[in-house]
């Protein structure tokens, strides 16, 4: 079945014809490495990659043979396993902030109990969260995620009907990047605010030097949970993730994406007085925080997520994925600037895209002014050139070739060119 037949189908039976997720126009029918292949049997080198998740390619072998013997053994039980202790143990090393550790299934689930961590640690409601930033699917999550309209900061906007304005009025947008806004922020509701919650690499924008460090100081001297958001960061742009690249540690972290190799699988990693709130004998019931979830730690998510880790501590796996992103990034830069297009690289070599600006981007509102109309045609560009890239980002993975490299750099010569000539 080819994928108009597809498209037409889903659209009976599928809000908007698909998932809610990535163009609902392209069907993916298998991957192998760094290689998709959709419906219709085109080939594209993969840099969306599932949106993060596999690091290492598609149907990594290593990881595919300790799935099946799991497999074998049970899929999932709903009770402790040792596989997602000993998941557990190696998170508790890799990462800075990570003492104790609680399962969940999805990166949403991790940042909103993440969010209510902080007001059971603090017994206070207030959360800053800055514009733009992404932090899953949750009712405060959804509060100024990719506003249209750019009303006064800290007020936040809903990016979803639903949503009660209570909930708004407990959410405080701040501008990435500005520590002093954030400040001004505690000042004003000192005493209120429980927690902070930031993307260290916001989306592809990188933290100005410093910023990071101030919030650290300001959220411990003002007793405030400081929330890295680490879902896309944790284990890709560094082992210990942005936490271990920038060296700022947060109360709390959430990780999600490479830690189930391709399941579904996500945690919330603390200060183990902080993550007591999911103890109630520690606690007592006025202070617990419940959670429980049908699929949390399953086995077979715990042991891809293993073999993941396992593959990215062997050395030279970090190298590699810099390298590719830097080559890449290089090229980019080139290729544009020979082009005449004026153009900023963003981001981290293992996580980076291209924005149509001569301007520095530093926050939401910087990015909201770069020209996306050339964003979308040298996307479209690429694909057509076999190359397929979420939106706005590129995820590189230890599957790429130095000819997929070389196959990519190609393509963004010719992108750069289409755009050129409109």
């Amino acid at each position: 079945m080819n994928q108009l037949e597809l498209i037409d189908r889903a659209k009976k039976v599928l809000p908007e014809g698909g998932f809610g997720n990535f163009d609902p126009n392209i069907f993916i029918r298998e991957g192998r490495g760094s290689h998709i292949w959709d419906e219709d049997g085109n080939k594209y080198i993969d840099y969306l990659i599932g949106s993060g998740p596999l690091i290492l390619g598609h149907g990594n072998p290593e990881v595919i043979e300790v799935v099946q013997e799991q497999l074998g053994k049970g899929m999932t039980f709903f009770a402790n396993n040792s596989h997602g202790v000993e998941l557990a143990e190696e998170i508790c090393r890799a990462v800075p902030c990570a003492e104790r550790v609680r399962y969940v299934t999805s990166g949403s689930e991790a940042d909103m109990y993440a969010m209510r961590l902080a007001r059971a640690f603090t017994g206070r409601d207030k959360i800053v969260k800055f514009e733009g930033g992404y932090h899953g699917m949750s009712a405060e999550a959804q509060m100024s995620l990719a506003p249209e309209k750019l009303i006064n900061l800290p007020v936040a906007v809903p990016d979803s009907a639903g949503i009660p304005d209570t909930v708004r009025d407990q959410v405080l947008i701040a501008p990435f990047n500005d520590i002093n806004f954030v400040r001004s922020l505690i000042s004003e509701y000192s005493g209120e605010i429980s927690g902070i919650i930031v993307e260290p690499l916001q989306r592809i924008i990188t933290p100005s030097p410093g910023f990071l460090e101030a919030l650290r100081e300001e959220c411990t001297k003002n007793n405030i949970v400081l929330i890295f958001d680490e879902i896309v960061t944790g284990f890709r742009i560094a082992y210990g993730g942005a936490q271990e690249l920038y060296g700022v540690t947060p109360d709390i972290c959430t990780l999600g994406k490479v830690i189930g190799g391709g399941f579904p699988l996500a945690v919330i990693a603390g200060q183990a007085d902080i993550m007591a709130h999911f103890d109630k004998n520690q606690v007592g019931q006025d202070r617990f925080l419940m959670q429980k979830g049908t699929l949390s730690g399953n086995p077979v998510a715990a042991v891809a997520g293993l073999k993941t880790l396992e593959i990215l501590r062997r050395p030279g796996s970090y190298k590699r994925l810099q390298t590719s992103g830097q080559k890449l990034m290089k090229a980019m830069t080139m290729q544009l600037n020979n082009s005449g297009q004026a153009h900023q690289i963003v981001g981290e070599p293992e996580l980076f895209d291209v924005l149509f600006t001569e301007a520095s981007v530093n926050n939401y509102r910087d990015f909201v002014t770069c020209d996306n109309d050339k964003k979308n045609a040298f996307n479209y560009s690429l694909k057509l050139h076999g190359i397929l890239k979420s939106p706005n980002k590129l995820c590189v993975s230890l599957a790429l070739s130095d000819d997929d490299i070389e196959m990519t750099i190609d393509a963004i010569s010719h992108s750069a060119i289409s755009i050129l000539n409109g």
